[in-house]
This record gives C-alpha cells, sequence and structure tokens, in this order.
C-alpha cells in the first residue's frame, strides 16, 4: 500500500476509505477556496509552471532534487493522485450517489479545447463540485457540470479505456477525493510530470504480470503501455514481455492489448 494508506486510509486503501469523501471534509472552509479558484491557481498556473519545467529538463536532462521534492510535498497537500484499474472504476463510482461529467482542464488550459473525459463523484447529499467555477471554461454553471447515472459513467469510462486512457482519482486538498480522471500522457498535467521524473500520483495498488507459457511475443502490450513498463527478453529461445514493476503503473492497458491472455493484474 501507498503511504497515504497509512495516513488515510483507516485499515484500508486510501481511495476506498468513506471518511476521504465525508461532507465534514467538504465543509472545511480553507478546501471550499481551494475549489472555488481551482481552474486558474492549480491547472492554469500548473501548466504555466510545467511548460518551464519542461524546457529546462531538456536542456539539463534532470530537475534540481530540491525542486522535486518541493513540488512533489505541495502536490501531496493539495491535488495528488493515483492510477485506477477499470476495477477500481465500478467499484468507486458504482456507489457515489451523484456522477458529473466535465471538461478536461488541463485540455483547455494548454489547447482550449473541451474534451469531457473527467468525472466528479460525490457520496453526500451535499455535492462539494457546485462550488467548480464553470465560468473557467465559458460555460454557464449548469451547462458545466453534465449529471450522469454511475451506470453511465462507468460505461463511458470504459470506452476511453478501450481509446488509451489511464485512470486516475485525484484529491482535493488532500485526503478529502474528488475527481476521477481518464487522461492520455501528452494531456494530463500529472502524467506529463512523470516525464520529467516528478511523480504527483502513486502507482496503482495492482501492476501487471506476464504468463509466460502464454505470451506469444508480438509486442501489442508494449505498444500499449503508457509507462514504458514493458519491454521483450528471451526465454528458451523465445521472445516474451517482461513488465517492470517499479515503471508499471497498474493501469491494466496492456492486458486489454493482448491477445493471449496473457496479461493479469496482481496486487503490488
Amino acid at each position: 500500500m501507498c503511504e497515504f494508506c497509512t495516513k488515510h486510509g483507516d485499515g484500508k486503501v486510501w481511495f476506498k476509505n468513506a471518511a476521504n469523501y465525508g461532507r465534514d471534509l467538504m465543509a472545511d472552509l480553507e478546501r471550499r477556496g481551494y475549489i472555488k479558484g481551482f481552474f486558474t491557481s492549480t491547472i492554469e498556473e500548473g501548466i504555466v509552471t510545467l511548460g518551464r519545467l519542461e524546457t529546462l529538463y531538456r536542456k539539463k536532462k534532470q530537475l534540481p532534487p530540491r525542486l522535486v521534492k518541493a513540488m512533489v510535498d505541495k502536490a501531496k497537500q493539495e491535488h495528488f493522485g493515483q492510477v485506477l484499474t477499470i476495477e477500481d472504476i465500478r467499484a468507486m463510482v458504482g456507489r457515489a450517489a451523484t456522477v458529473v461529467r466535465l471538461p478536461c482542464a488541463c485540455r483547455w488550459a494548454s489547447m482550449k479545447k473541451e474534451q469531457r473525459v473527467c468525472y466528479s463523484v460525490s457520496y453526500t447529499p451535499d455535492a462539494w463540485y457546485d462550488d467548480l467555477d464553470m465560468g473557467y471554461f465559458g460555460l454557464a454553471q449548469d451547462e458545466g457540470l453534465e449529471r450522469v447515472s454511475p451506470e453511465e459513467a462507468i460505461a463511458q469510462m470504459e470506452a476511453l479505456e478501450e481509446h488509451g486512457a489511464v485512470h486516475t482519482i485525484w484529491t482535493m486538498m488532500t485526503p478529502f477525493i474528488g475527481a476521477i480522471c481518464n487522461c492520455q500522457p501528452g494531456d494530463c498535467l500529472g502524467l506529463r510530470t512523470l516525464a520529467l521524473d516528478v511523480e504527483t500520483m502513486f502507482r496503482g495498488e495492482q501492476r501487471a504480470r506476464v504468463d509466460e507459457e502464454s505470451c506469444s511475443g508480438c509486442g501489442a502490450c508494449q505498444e500499449a503501455c503508457q509507462f514504458g513498463a514493458i519491454s521483450s527478453q528471451t526465454l528458451d529461445g523465445d521472445q516474451v514481455a517482461r513488465v517492470s514493476p517499479h515503471q508499471c503503473f497498474g493501469c491494466g492497458l496492456c492486458r486489454n492489448a493482448c491477445p493471449e491472455q496473457a496479461l493479469s493484474m496482481v496486487e503490488r
């Protein structure tokens, strides 16, 4: 389990702890203020900062360790995530009281492109996302928050996964949990920071494992992996896939791509 499970999990996986979706956390004035300014302070400023860091990284091939630590520590206090499998999605979204779909703020900030791949979930009658300023997208409040049923949301996220989306769950000032995103590495702020060796999200609670006897060595899983965690190795004269447990973030995309069903997800 990750460090959030120890701090915020109450004996279980942190994002499965009902207290982290609780009304008392949502009522915190500092958190509500953070949510109101989330799009401009966290996302808009984050895009600008990330652009500068990407330029620095291209020149130096690494960021100063002190800067990396400061970025990660700040993210853990405010807006930190973890990769989920589709099984996690079904469990978390399936028991939500309300679900709304909204535009991806990362895509909007970087490309001014509206793509509705983010979902806000509430487990209490009071929906935290009512405090989000949808005027950021040029939308009225009732236009931006598209109400969907848990079943509809799960089906939509299953379809996004088929097109290579990685599922992640995020805090809105830790440990309050509010949003599930379904992103591609080039679009998502969190996934883009990984390319700079800055981890603002945890690996999933599971990782991929290869059944070497079933693997044909076709390379489909390697192509599908968004994290560069899969390579090829020679075993008894045959080429088979090899998964790096550390590099694997546990999204499950590789098993979807395998024609031999040689990949499965196991506890990390």
